[in-house]
């Protein structure tokens, strides 16, 4: 072989090299000592799962169809009331945030109503909706209120003035100034706060799935904590932080495609 052929493939190799990321090491080691941990018996099972165990109970979960059939309720409790409170905080927001009148009426009492711990209003929602679907999701959608209309009527009242003159300059006046102009340039408010709702959304679901829930991953929870079911816990723990990252990175793609015109997004 010459030895041309050598550095060659020399150069070659440490481009097939699997290279751990560093921000990988220390949650991989904790992993690790949770697993030696539980096989020596320092955790014990009724306390906290081994990993091991975990793995397997989610792969026997997804092969019984039990967690796809619960995660689709939950999904689905999430996503209406996200939907119900995005359409209630959006339409407040546009009317607080598009006339003194608007804000003088709307305002307050959302200032008012924000304050109030959500939590704090379960007994009351029991009471008025019962133990259906209904306080469920009305929980999620009223809480999902608050970071759309904060985040949206921050957007439309922080449009640039001057903007708003030229587009008049250029005859835009009503409703077409509000789609053209108005709502485009809050739109970055918006989607802010539509990240900041599918959070709130999801802390939610958990709590509302609490309220005599059929089905669900609260369900499942508090099936697996009245049998000590600890690996059934985490399951359902990691299924809803792994649908809060990807819903929180759907709102990241929708954010680069829409605002692609912000120079902070134009790839150079």
């Amino acid at each position: 072989m010459t030895i041309a052929a050598t550095v060659a493939i020399s150069d070659v190799r440490p481009a097939w090299r699997f290279r751990l990321p560093r921000r990988a090491i220390s949650p991989l080691v904790l992993i690790a000592l949770w697993e030696v941990g539980s096989r020596v018996g320092l955790i014990p099972l009724r306390i906290l799962a081994a990993p091991s165990q975990v793995v397997a109970t989610l792969f026997e979960m997804i092969a019984s169809g039990e967690l796809q059939a619960n995660l689709l309720v939950s999904v689905g409790r999430a996503m209406t009331g996200l939907l119900l409170g995005g359409l209630v905080g959006g339409a407040l927001a546009i009317t607080a945030g598009l006339s003194k009148r608007g804000e003088l009426a709307v305002d307050p009492p959302v200032q008012m109503l924000r304050t109030l711990p959500v939590l704090a209003l379960v007994p009351l929602f029991i009471v008025w909706f019962g133990i259906g679907e209904t306080p469920k999701i009305l929980l999620i959608a009223l809480g999902v209120t608050f970071p759309i209309y904060l985040n949206l009527y921050n957007g439309i009242r922080g449009v640039d003035p001057k903007l708003l003159e030229a587009a008049r300059t250029f005859g835009l006046n009503g409703g077409a100034l509000i789609r053209h102009v108005i709502l485009p340039g809050a739109m970055p408010s918006l989607l802010l706060g539509l990240r900041m709702a599918l959070t709130v959304s999801w802390l939610l679901l958990v709590i509302a799935e609490q309220i005599n829930a059929s089905a669900g991953l609260g369900y499942l929870i508090n099936n697996a904590r009245d049998f000590l079911q600890t690996d059934v816990i985490v399951v359902c723990l990691l299924v809803y932080a792994a649908i809060g990252l990807t819903a929180d990175a759907g709102v990241r793609a929708i954010e680069a495609r829409a605002l692609a015109w912000r120079p902070s997004l134009i790839k150079e």
